[in-house]
């Protein structure tokens, strides 16, 4: 996982798999760890800055790109200085944390999209809220105990409108399940109290991973990439805020290992730019019709991060670590 600090253009965060979090000051040509002897455990799935109070930052523990040989969370992680100590937010059991979402004006108010325990079936999955920082949460979403969220995404003008990703998923020592009838994507309209599954052009039947997102630049423009039966999988895109989708690419690099990867990220700035992380770094600038290839340092790219002032300076996560771009 990877964020950054938007009025501090050089500064980075990075979560590992197993190594716990990591800071930059220099736009990544050094990293110092901050959480060595502070956490329980070393994998990390999501982080995220509070917009409107840069000394508060949240990690949820267990990345949700799922291998056989994954390490389980033991929920989220709260720092209000900077990183330079974190307390045990809660949501113990959640098992892997994908996203983190926090208010834009609000550092104490936050939703948490829990896949829940990869290697079987529990209760503590689904989308979280929080208004106290972490100190308190309610479960705002769940459909049953062995399907999880993924994904959530927060329309930038109305942090009342959420979408939520729903991935039925669990690791065996034989297989990998990925995919139920009530995986795909779901909208809050009143701040995740209630829930509404989408359709309109999405992938229907067994649906597996999913990863969405709002354009900041134009919020009634989302996006999805999704695992689907059928030959129905890529990426989609609703230019109404949800109601109609329809697939703008099928290109197979989108979405190979679908449990690993299936994450997609909007450009701050420019509704038709588009970045989908596999295996290589994708990207489109006609609105996800056709993609180029960003090199990277390393492949198996997993987590984005833009300065939504200057989308030029971003951070890439991959099994290599974290990479800095200055030039986007």
């Amino acid at each position: 996982a990877v964020s950054g600090i938007p009025g501090e253009m050089h500064s980075f965060y990075f979560g590992s798999t197993g190594g716990g979090v990591w800071k930059s000051d220099d736009a990544g040509e050094s990293w110092r760890n901050i959480t060595d002897g502070q956490f329980e455990v070393g994998g990390v799935g999501a982080i995220s800055v509070a917009p409107s109070d840069p000394n508060v930052v949240y990690v949820g523990t267990g990345s949700v790109d799922i291998r056989g040989n994954i390490s389980p969370g033991i929920g989220m992680y709260r720092s209000t200085d900077a990183g330079k100590t974190w307390k045990h937010t809660g949501l113990r059991n959640a098992g892997q944390i994908g996203r983190i979402q926090v208010h834009p004006t609000d550092p104490d108010r936050l939703f948490v999209a829990a896949l829940g325990n990869p290697f079987g079936n529990n209760e503590e999955r689904g989308v979280f809220r929080s208004t106290d920082g972490g100190d308190s949460w309610e479960k705002v979403f769940f459909l049953n105990d062995s399907t999880g969220v993924v994904d959530v995404a927060m329309d930038p003008g109305n942090s009342r409108i959420l979408y939520a990703a729903a991935w039925r998923a669990k690791r065996t020592p034989w297989t990998m399940i990925s995919g139920g009838p009530e995986g795909g994507v779901y909208k809050s309209t009143d701040g995740g109290d209630t829930w509404n599954k989408l359709s309109g052009g999405l992938p229907q039947g067994i649906v597996g991973k999913v990863g969405v997102v709002v354009s900041p630049a134009n919020p009634e423009r989302v996006w999805a990439i999704v695992e689907a039966e059928n030959d129905q999988s890529g990426l989609y895109r609703s230019d109404n805020a949800g109601l109609r989708w329809r697939r703008v690419s099928a290109e197979r690099g989108l979405y190979s290992r679908p449990w690993y990867y299936m994450h997609v990220f909007a450009d701050p700035q420019d509704e038709n730019t588009v970045w989908v992380t596999n295996v290589l770094l994708y990207k489109s600038v006609d609105g996800g019709s056709n993609f180029t290839i960003v090199p990277t340092p390393h492949p198996d790219t997993h987590d984005l991060w833009f300065n939504p002032e200057h989308p030029e300076i971003m951070a890439v996560g991959d099994d290599g670590g974290a990479a800095v771009s200055l030039n986007g």
